[in-house]
């Protein structure tokens, strides 16, 4: 979701910045790149913080989702996504959502953007043990979907998500700018497009056509 059809992650550094200072933490901008790269809200805690309670881990992440909240307004889709996902849905495309994000973020945003009507299921980072780059999100959703993950394509804007998509059989396309691009190929992504604008489905198959997918 993050990064891939909702441009937020310049939203959730800021949060996560603001979190991490209420606790004492002063985190420069490199460090917080860890919270862009498909990590679930537990692990981005423990990664800064250390070991933490349950008790903790849950106030910690209700704090930092009211600080998101605060935002709620500001969070718009990633240009062109919109049209590319109603032009899949009048092509009868199954597609289903796999991110780290938690179940109520997840719920939220999708709604609040219109766009929960187009994916036929939701895999959420609470429903999985570990987070990205760890397959189990996208085995999950394939699982859901009820198709071989080799028949699948993942569409990732981040190294982790990319190797996670991979790991579990599915092909994967990245979204990413031309500074990102041949970090995404290097870890799997093809083919790797600057965002959504323009895009059709019949490209990206012209695209995967090498691999006759």
């Amino acid at each position: 979701m993050d990064g891939v059809i909702v441009d937020s992650h310049p939203l959730h550094r800021i949060a996560w910045r603001e979190f991490l200072r209420t606790l004492g933490q002063s985190v420069d901008e490199p460090a917080l790149d860890f919270v862009l790269d498909g990590r679930t809200r537990k692990e981005i805690l423990l990664h800064f913080l250390g070991p933490l309670t349950p008790a903790q881990l849950a106030d910690y992440g209700r704090r930092k989702d009211e600080l998101f909240r605060q935002f709620d307004g500001e969070v718009r889709t990633i240009p062109g996504v919109v049209e590319f996902l109603q032009h899949l849905a009048g092509m009868g495309m199954p597609m289903a959502l796999a991110t780290s994000a938690t179940g109520r973020r997840v719920q939220g945003t999708l709604h609040h953007l219109g766009l929960a009507k187009f994916f036929r299921q939701i895999v959420t980072g609470d429903e999985v043990g570990t987070g990205k780059p760890d397959p189990a999100i996208y085995r999950l959703a394939a699982e859901r979907l009820q198709e071989p993950a080799n028949s699948l394509l993942a569409i990732e804007d981040a190294v982790s998500g990319v190797k996670s998509a991979r790991a579990a059989g599915l092909r994967c396309m990245g979204i990413a700018s031309a500074s990102r691009a041949d970090a995404l190929r290097a870890a799997g992504a093809d083919p790797v497009f600057p965002d959504f604008r323009g895009l059709s489905f019949a490209q990206v198959a012209v695209a995967l056509a090498p691999a006759k997918i």
